[in-house]
């Protein structure tokens, strides 16, 4: 924790020196963000693996002293961020390099919607408001990382309006964050984000629909 405190303060001083009107965030939560469709695929056993690269949260790591390395079901929230003019926020992962939305795992006890709305301020320096629940899904298939952690994720996706910051790469669980037309979204695009950025875009067309979900 100390280390990570510090080499939080050399970043806010870094950043501050390159962009003083960005707005101090406070430390970051420890957390680990969703794995984005890619890494090697066992269509066999229904599994994917990736690079572990991410930070752990602290409840994670405790878990994985009483269960090793077996299957975790994690429960996540997705937040799809809209700008006043349509645009979308995105961020580049740094673990895989897809583009992706942003994404990240509850703390226990935590509020999803505000899950969602933390994740976005410490991810990218947006401050967004939670319009509705766009859609309640779940991955079919196991991901394993190379350390041989299992896991499966529930997600929740919020369709979300940024009111206020400039978009910046808050972490290191990014190399880029900006806004997008929805007709021109960067590519590679985490194939998971484009269809939580249609089940977002379908909600805020049609609020009284509700959220998505398997039927």
């Amino acid at each position: 924790r100390l280390r990570a405190a510090v080499m939080d303060a050399h970043h806010d001083l870094g950043e501050a020196a390159r962009r003083p009107e960005s707005p101090r965030l406070p430390p970051p939560y420890p957390r680990f963000a969703f794995p984005a469709a890619r890494g090697g695929h066992d269509r066999h056993l229904g599994t994917r693996t990736y690079p572990r690269c991410m930070p752990i949260p602290d409840f994670v790591v405790q878990l994985r002293t009483l269960v090793g390395t077996d299957l975790l079901w994690m429960p996540g929230v997705s937040a799809v961020v809209v700008h006043d003019d349509g645009r979308l926020l995105l961020g580049r992962r740094s673990d895989n390099g897809l583009w992706a939305v942003v994404s990240g795992i509850l703390e226990p006890g935590e509020q999803p919607a505000h899950a969602a709305v933390r994740e976005v301020l410490e991810e990218t320096g947006i401050v967004a408001v939670v319009e509705g629940l766009a859609s309640v899904s779940s991955d079919s298939e196991t991901v394993q990382y190379d350390n041989g952690d299992c896991a499966q994720y529930l997600d929740l996706t919020f369709a979300c309006r940024a009111v206020g910051g400039d978009p910046w790469v808050g972490d290191d669980e990014s190399t880029a964050v900006g806004w997008f037309a929805p007709d021109a979204l960067p590519e590679p695009l985490a194939s998971s984000s484009r269809t939580r950025i249609d089940h977002a875009l379908a909600y805020r067309a049609n609020p009284e629909r509700g959220a998505w979900f398997a039927r």
